[in-house]
């Protein structure tokens, strides 16, 4: 507006500052579109559906990881395997490859499960950086199986066996990159600091607070407590491990170095009272398997 009252603004001038808040509007109406998309999917009936099967599949997993171990420590048949190993257990058993394929759908299911908490949010985490940065991990945490899935299917098809390591294989690509260890060990670092966060909630017990306690006796309470406290003490152990193995090979700048939970139930074999020392553990993954077909039990699945 200049002094005589006249708008000062060209033309053209006018129609860009039209045409960026017709653009700015636009995205901010697809954005709300896509919340109320997510919003919308998470309070489907299916979706508790997934999110039970997802966790049942999950424990399925750990509890044939754990019982390997066990055996592996105690007496012969055992072997320290982690996921992909403990689906190929799977798939050697009498109509493994449909028992297989039963876990990779409850495997889909805790992958969808976990994009929708991080998407719409049903926890009420909110939009704080504490909040995005807990939604962000149950994301991760479902691409993470979404392989795992994959692996599955695969194995149940004949298609695939579920070898190779593609742990080093991208931490081979990683290290070669710019700042690459630091990159490497920055991993490594976030690694520990879940397993530091499994001790928490092992010593804390805040994973009670996720259960429908309504539905379970006292004597439940009291089991499902302690075997949910002794599966997190285990991942606690097994996840600190693999964080130290990605630092190693940061420092050494060897892919081979970065290990996942067989390296770690190796590396307990190897120590002085081994067997011992891997046989804790490996009771302790039975527990945390045991303690997931709980939460697909009792588990408050908000919607």
């Amino acid at each position: 507006m200049d002094l005589t009252g006249n708008c000062s603004l060209a033309p053209c001038e006018f129609s860009e500052v039209k045409n960026e808040t017709e653009r700015l509007t636009s995205i901010m109406a697809s954005q709300d579109v896509a919340a109320d998309k997510a919003q919308e999917a998470a309070d489907h009936p299916w979706v508790e559906n997934l999110a039970r099967g997802g966790y049942a599949a999950k424990g399925i997993v750990y509890i044939v990881i754990g019982i390997l171990a066990t055996l592996a420590a105690f007496g012969p048949g055992g072997e320290t395997t982690d996921s992909q190993g403990a689906l190929q257990t799977i798939a050697s058993q009498p109509f493994g490859r449909l028992l297989l394929g039963i876990v990779g759908v409850g495997l889909i299911g805790y992958v969808l499960w976990r994009v929708v908490e991080g998407v719409a949010d049903p926890n009420d985490k909110g939009t704080d950086p504490k909040g995005l940065f807990q939604r962000l991990g149950y994301v991760i945490s479902g691409l993470t199986y979404a392989g795992l899935a994959f692996t599955a299917f695969s194995i149940a098809l004949g298609t695939g066996s579920g070898g190779g390591d593609s742990r080093q294989d991208w931490t081979a690509r990683l290290l070669e990159q710019p700042f690459g260890p630091w990159l490497v060990g920055l991993v490594g670092c976030a690694i520990i600091g879940v397993g530091l966060w499994q001790f928490y909630d092992a010593y804390k017990a805040e994973f009670r607070e996720k259960l429908d306690d309504s539905k379970m006796s006292q004597t439940e309470k009291t089991w499902v407590t302690r075997i949910g406290r002794v599966g997190r003490t285990a991942r606690g152990i097994t996840f600190s491990m693999i964080g130290a193995f990605f630092i190693q090979a940061a420092i050494q700048f060897d892919p081979s170095e970065a290990k996942g939970l067989s390296g770690a139930l190796s590396t307990l074999a190897q120590q002085p009272f081994g067997p011992w020392l891997l046989g804790i553990v490996a009771i302790g993954l039975v527990a945390y398997g045991t303690f997931m077909l709980a939460r697909a039990r009792y588990e408050q699945i908000p919607r």
